[in-house]
């Protein structure tokens, strides 16, 4: 915890286990929910219940009593918290104060209870009603010279309800500026993949990992970021399925995992080993991977194997013969160098692919935050294609995404660059023309920020100024604006980076009641394989004085247009007419939504896919070309060393639960930089060592980030890993996939140098 003295020790127990278990047991504790957490826990991603808050891997058909992981009953303690933040705790302190906390400070200090406005003469936060919260929003909104002078940030929290009426809300207001936080992650997933499959989405659903004869897992921790994955993984490897991890740095679940729910396992201190093949990879080095793979089925081919899916591809795909060409020109000296694993070892993955009749490709950020991270998800669909991995059981490509309804958010209208068949829809069911001009990702709204152009910041749930890169210069940008609207259930850095008028709205949580005119009210989300759930709370709201999101959206849309042709009154106290609206908007996925989603397993969407349906311009896959070797520009310095920013075990985005990463062996710390001990002692330093790091680059600014301490871990040669979002700093706005806007920021340049004296 914070305060304590750091410690490093490694951790070579399985993963999950008694030590999950424990950690379940202690979190409980801390946030004095014992009971309270117990029960709510055993309501949690089971029919009738709430969706977990946390990750959005899918549940399993609700087929087993406790459906939820460590990760997930810290995101449940830490919502579900007996500690409050009330005006008497704003009264106590001042906001420039506030500031020199830390964020896990932040979000220990509890719920937030009642909305507050930034008073700029004390310093102070204060109590304001509600009405004249949504009256100063609607004056600021409306004094402004152009409706693109707003930002709204949407959390991937928000349900689909919300979601949709915020986009609503927005375009009838006046511009596309939705920033929102898949931006920061899979953003390349929904803006590559549709090139070549025809879909943003992943292909696969869950029952495929039951079905599938080899699972590669890319750039991705499941243990931390989506630890309910594990459960398949588990019963895949149990069958002797081969289970390929390639990672920068080993990540303990993925090499022995305990299930905490399987009694004999833990009674008898058993596991399971997850990777079959651990492919210890360059940072940067999946393209060369991925084109080394589909050299040696290309060459195979041309000694005379079958190993590709002719039928698939003739029928299904085009661009074969340039993909075959650009793949063929790639030196296998060259591959090796880029990738930094040997020829041998990608002979043994491309074996394992071709054995398999059913392949399941999963990759995470490790893929996607990249200078390429589009085109990089392309090539993993290239691979699929060349073995007709695309609809039938137990293959395809699946992104393995992070909060909760990201996927869901996106799915019903928060998009910075709609489609105009969408639009057109928006136009014929509520009555307005909406905007056709693209709006702003989350990089382009700091930039907007900066250069003076945006005024107002509304953020839907999140932590928008801690998330986003270049993390000085986006505290400036915030602070030139108007207004910010923080609506959120906990304290964060992002109400104190605040605007002129500043307002924190306090919301009820995903585990609470919601209650309206209309009786108890549902939400629904969608997981990251396109199944469509309802979620209900089931404790009583931390605060009286709380609303909801979806009447906050619907208030702050209320005083901002008074002449609005949307009914806002009644989608407050109904949501079974929200999801008619969603039905009416997108009849070709959502048609029939309230009876649907009437069945406790929830829907699929249609993926067409999966149906080796290709809703592409030319009606086809398509394969598609990344010329060369490199994931990222290169750098000259020979000084300079890759970082990935990561997340701890004990985190979830940026929420902090505690200082400690048990997985990785530090304890009462977040200010280290994982090293290869080669790489250090290259360096000259020792290990423990304390120093600093700075970003390479080329736009004249000086970023540099001190009080790191240097551990040996085993990370791959070239690559330093540390700890999201302190590292934040170094990770410059520019820097980021063009094609998507998703920082890149699994491959920062940087060098160690001496901390300052």
């Amino acid at each position: 915890m914070a305060g304590e003295k750091p410690r490093y020790k490694s951790y070579n127990s399985p993963a999950g286990g008694w030590g999950a278990a424990a950690a379940t047991a202690k979190v409980l504790l801390e946030q004095s929910v014992v009971g309270k957490g117990s029960r709510a826990l055993l309501s949690m991603n089971q029919p009738g219940g709430f969706k977990c808050p946390s990750c959005a891997f899918p549940d399993a058909s609700c087929t087993k009593t406790l459906e939820f992981c460590e990760n997930g009953a810290k995101a449940l303690a830490h919502e579900a918290t007996k500690f409050r933040v009330t005006r008497e705790f704003f009264a106590q302190h001042k906001v420039t104060d506030l500031m020199a906390q830390s964020d896990y400070w932040l979000e220990m200090q509890g719920r937030l209870t009642e909305p507050m406005r930034y008073d700029a003469a004390t310093d102070h936060y204060v109590p304001v009603s509600w009405d004249d919260a949504f009256a100063l929003i609607g004056t600021h909104l409306r004094a402004l010279g152009d409706p693109k002078q707003a930002e709204f940030y949407t959390s991937g929290r928000t349900a689909n309800e919300t979601a949709f009426l915020y986009s609503i809300f927005v375009r009838e207001f006046g511009t596309n500026n939705f920033p929102d936080c898949s931006n920061m992650c899979h953003e390349p997933t929904s803006r590559g993949l549709p090139h070549s499959i025809g879909v943003g989405k992943g292909t696969v659903i869950l029952d495929d990992f039951e079905h599938a004869e080899a699972i590669f897992l890319i750039g991705h921790n499941a243990g931390t970021n989506a630890p309910r994955m594990m459960t398949p993984l588990v019963e895949a490897r149990k069958r002797g399925v081969p289970i390929v991890a390639v990672n920068p740095m080993p990540e303990r679940a993925l090499i022995k995992f305990t299930e905490p729910q399987d009694i004999v396992q833990m009674a008898t201190f058993g596991s399971t080993e997850i990777s079959s093949e651990f492919v210890h990879i360059a940072i940067g080095g999946d393209l060369a991977l991925l084109k080394g793979m589909m050299k040696v089925l290309f060459e195979r081919e041309a000694a005379g194997e079958a190993v590709l899916d002719h039928a698939f591809i003739a029928e299904h795909t085009a661009g074969y013969e340039a993909l075959h060409d650009d793949i063929m020109a790639q030196d296998w000296a060259e591959i090796v160098a880029v990738s930094g694993v040997d020829e041998a070892q990608i002979r043994r993955c491309a074996e394992i692919y071709i054995r398999s009749s059913a392949t399941i490709i999963c990759y995470g950020m490790g893929i996607t935050q990249h200078q390429e991270g589009s085109r990089l998800v392309q090539q993993i669909a290239n691979l699929l294609m060349l073995r007709g991995n695309y609809g039938k059981p137990g293959a395809g490509i699946s992104p393995i995404r992070g909060h909760s309804n990201v996927q869901g958010d996106r799915t019903v209208g928060i998009d910075e660059k709609p489609t105009q068949a969408y639009l057109d829809k928006v136009r014929d069911v509520f009555g307005f023309e909406p905007p056709r001009a693209e709006g702003h990702h989350s990089v382009e709204s700091v930039a907007a920020m900066q250069a003076g152009t945006a005024k107002v910041f509304i953020g839907m749930g999140g932590n928008f100024v801690r998330a986003v890169p270049d993390t000085d210069h986006a505290y400036a940008a915030m602070r030139k604006l108007k207004l910010t609207v923080g609506i959120a259930t906990k304290l964060n850095r992002g109400h104190l980076v605040h605007g002129q008028d500043a307002l924190i709205l306090p919301v009820v949580a995903r585990s609470e009641r919601i209650e309206t005119a209309k009786g108890e009210q549902f939400v629904t989300i969608e997981d990251s394989m396109s199944n469509v759930t309802a979620s209900r709370g089931v404790l009583k709201p931390a605060s009286e004085h709380l609303l909801t999101e979806t009447e906050i959206v619907c208030r702050m849309a209320m005083a901002t247009l008074p002449d609005s042709k949307v009914d806002w009154a009644r989608y407050i106290d109904d949501y079974d007419a929200i999801r008619d609206k969603i039905a009416a908007v997108y009849p070709a996925i959502y048609d029939g939504f309230s009876e649907r989603i009437k069945n406790p397993a929830g829907f699929h969407l249609d993926i067409p896919p999966r149906r080796r349906v290709w809703a592409t311009p030319n009606g086809k896959a398509n394969f598609l070309i990344l010329p060369g070797l490199h994931a990222n520009a290169p750098v000259a310095d020979p000084a300079m060393l890759r970082l990935a920013t990561v997340r701890s075990h004990d985190q979830f985005n940026t929420t902090v639960y505690s200082y400690n990463d048990r997985y990785r062996g530090v304890y009462g710390d977040r200010m280290v930089l994982f090293v290869n001990a080669e790489d250090r002692a290259d360096r000259g330093f020792e290990q423990g060592a304390r120093v600093a790091l700075e970003t390479i680059s080329d736009d004249g600014v000086a970023r540099r980030v001190e009080g790191l301490t240097l551990l040996d871990y085993p990370m791959s040669r070239g690559a330093v890993a540390g700890y999201y979002p302190e590292l934040n700093p170094l990770l410059p706005l520019a820097f980021y996939d063009k094609i998507s806007g998703c920082p890149a920021a699994k491959s920062i340049p940087v060098r160690i140098v001496a901390a300052a004296d």
